[in-house]
């Protein structure tokens, strides 16, 4: 009996249609054919050797990508490791972003909100990240829980359930001092005001304040001139919190996750920035709208990179953070990415990141 060896599918190239096969990722195939025309292209590729002995080997198909590159030698799924001059992630030449020079002084600070109504987009995780970064290239750092949730807080070892002053009591109490409820992380030159459950009532608590969109620039102002950077990590939502930290703010960050439903609530978001900017805080800008969560072996995580940048054009961040399993890992360990793996990929995207906000003007 002859034997049947089984031809992997990355070597078959056209049979009855067209077949495209990627041979080393493994992760994706594009067929112009119907089923039954795919059944007979890998039939008919089947090669008998009648000198062979009576057995049949089937070659086994290639691993998937996600189980062959899942982050762990640093490597990240469909990453372009675009050098400078080639073309990025976002269809445009990657530039160069320098090694910042050190400070001879620190401050006053720039305020910059991290902002997006949807949920689940990366701006905790882009907070911790880009502070971390900004942090290690001897900036200091700021980081503000704006969060009911309290999730940054929690993301840097902070146990917010033993907490007795938050941000919740800055906001709706006098007499306190910003300083006593700043809390020092394990990373030099990156310190958190932390938050927890109780200011999820700021918001009912604030709406019969003179000034209620002020309040949290009042509350960060004697701080101004102690850090070069602070980062504000707002809740999934566009009531008063984020106005307020909109109003404080100088600039602001829009993760946007690579999915369409993320990709729906921008223009609103932009909208509101823009009635923000006409009537709280004339000097607010739109530093960047980054993109996160990547995967670049997706047509469809391409496709809405494309579509933000066909909108936004530079308003777009050359710099793409793509999915990694090691960010929630980081978070479970209640540290950056930075300093839990500073040689991953990830670890990269958010350094050059901070150096890319930087270059643009966005940080000191």
């Amino acid at each position: 009996m002859p034997r049947v060896i089984h031809v992997p599918a990355d070597r078959v190239v056209a049979i009855s249609g067209t077949l495209t096969a990627h041979g080393n990722s493994g992760s994706e195939m594009d067929v112009e054919s119907s089923p039954s025309d795919l059944t007979e292209a890998t039939s008919s590729a089947v090669v008998t050797d009648p000198a062979a002995p009576d057995e049949t080997i089937a070659s086994s198909a290639p691993a998937s990508a996600a189980e062959s590159t899942d982050g762990r030698d640093g490597h990240l799924p469909g990453t372009q490791s675009a050098g400078v001059g080639q073309l990025g992630p976002t269809g445009r030449p990657m530039p160069d972003f320098p090694e910042p020079q050190p400070l001879a002084a620190h401050g006053p600070a720039r305020i910059i909100a991290m902002c997006n109504q949807k949920g689940g987009v990366g701006k905790t995780t882009t907070t911790i990240n880009l502070g971390a970064a900004l942090a290690e290239y001897g900036r200091k750092v700021l980081l503000v829980d704006f969060d009911p949730q309290g999730a940054l807080s929690v993301g840097l070892g902070i146990a917010t359930h033993d907490l007795d002053v938050t941000i919740y009591n800055l906001l709706t109490e006098r007499g306190h001092d910003i300083r006593e409820v700043i809390a020092h992380t394990k990373v030099p030159g990156l310190d958190v005001v932390p938050a927890n459950i109780d200011l999820s009532a700021a918001e009912v608590q604030l709406v019969g304040e003179v000034a209620r969109e002020q309040i949290l620039a009042r509350v960060l102002r004697p701080v101004l001139d102690d850090y070069d950077v602070i980062l504000i990590d707002c809740q999934p939502s566009l009531g008063l919190l984020t106005v307020n930290a909109l109003t404080a703010a100088h600039g602001v960050i829009i993760p946007l996750e690579c999915e369409f439903f993320a990709m729906r609530g921008v223009a609103l978001l932009v909208e509101t920035i823009e009635k923000i900017t006409d009537r709280l805080n004339p000097r607010l800008t739109v530093d960047g709208i980054l993109a996160t969560m990547y995967d670049g072996r997706t047509h469809h995580a391409k496709e809405v990179v494309a579509s933000v940048v066909e909108h936004f054009q530079d308003g777009v961040f050359h710099t793409v953070i793509s999915r990694t399993v090691k960010f929630p890992d980081a978070s479970l360990a209640a540290e950056p990415i930075t300093t839990y793996d500073a040689t991953h990929k990830g670890a990269g995207a958010y350094r050059q990141l901070a150096r890319e906000l930087i270059a643009r003007g966005g940080a000191a």
